[in-house]
């Protein structure tokens, strides 16, 4: 289980603010638009940034109180983070097994065979998408409880990323007190591998629900002008001026089929739930 409690970081012309709990057994994911907070939580989460207010406790433990071994059962991806890029697949290989005494040196060496990685170049010669996959493998090869990912199928293809969403479930198969975060631009891998998606903005919370519900219960409303005015507005969460009238964001979308037949109701992705809650107001 990971809990962040009051969690507050301020720099010059930014400060995050947020709460957020995710259980065991979990694939969670943290979106939001660039310079949301979503990498500064990571790093918090990872002790790479330093607070003054607040707590993040893992399987119970403050973070602050981590040992070395307790470091060692954290799996991560950041997106400005990796080896040395003078580094071949096998100096990886040396420094992980080095550093993680869980490291499994044959699943890593297969994995990269499996997905083509070339163990005769340097990183400096991967493609973008060789060094999104070598991170990802390199994160999976070792035991951990808690699995971080920011941005782990950037620059990957349709197929590879399907690939390695599989490779994540797996992870969680191994052990199902794993708990997983997992930051993405790409709404459908989120949709299909996350159990819930919270959403920040601006670095604080503005939305948290699970995937499930999200994917049957949410729509969009598209209302006229003069529908607005007289609507229930109790189940709709946020809505933007269009056009037409409003589009509107509901939790409850069997409510107004039922009880407003004539209005249109469409599915929602999260980008664009996200784009209605950042860019409207809320009802």
């Amino acid at each position: 289980m990971i809990k962040i409690e009051g969690l507050k970081k301020n720099y010059k012309d930014f400060s995050l603010d947020v709460s957020m709990e995710f259980a065991s057994g979990t694939i969670n994911a943290l979106v939001g638009t660039n310079g949301a907070g979503k990498s500064t939580t990571f790093k918090a989460l990872l002790g790479l940034v330093s607070y003054k207010e607040g707590s993040i406790e893992i399987n119970g433990k403050n973070i602050k109180d981590f040992k070395y071994e307790d470091k060692a059962k954290i799996g991560y991806v950041l997106t400005d983070s990796f080896f040395n890029e003078v580094f071949k697949v096998k100096d990886i290989a040396k420094i992980m097994k080095a550093t993680y005494p869980t490291f499994d040196e044959t699943f890593f060496f297969d994995k990269c065979e499996k997905y083509k990685i070339p163990d005769n170049k340097i990183i400096k010669d991967f493609s973008g998408g060789m060094k999104s996959k070598l991170k990802v493998i390199t994160a999976l090869s070792y035991d951990t409880d808690v699995l971080i990912l920011d941005e782990p199928t950037v620059g990957l293809d349709v197929v590879v990323r399907d690939d390695i969403l599989d490779e994540i479930r797996e992870y969680m198969e191994k052990n199902e007190e794993r708990t997983v975060i997992i930051s993405s631009h790409i709404s459908s891998d989120v949709e299909k591998l996350c159990d819930t998606i919270t959403m920040i903005h601006d670095g604080k919370i503005v939305f948290m629900d699970d995937t499930d519900r999200l994917l049957s219960e949410y729509a969009a409303l598209k209302i006229d002008e003069e529908a607005f005015k007289e609507i229930d507005k109790s189940h709709i969460k946020a809505y933007k001026k269009e056009k037409y009238g409003y589009e509107c964001l509901t939790d409850e979308k069997e409510y107004y089929i039922e009880n407003y037949p004539s209005i249109v109701v469409e599915k929602m992705s999260v980008d664009e739930m996200m784009t209605i809650i950042i860019k409207g107001e809320k009802a």
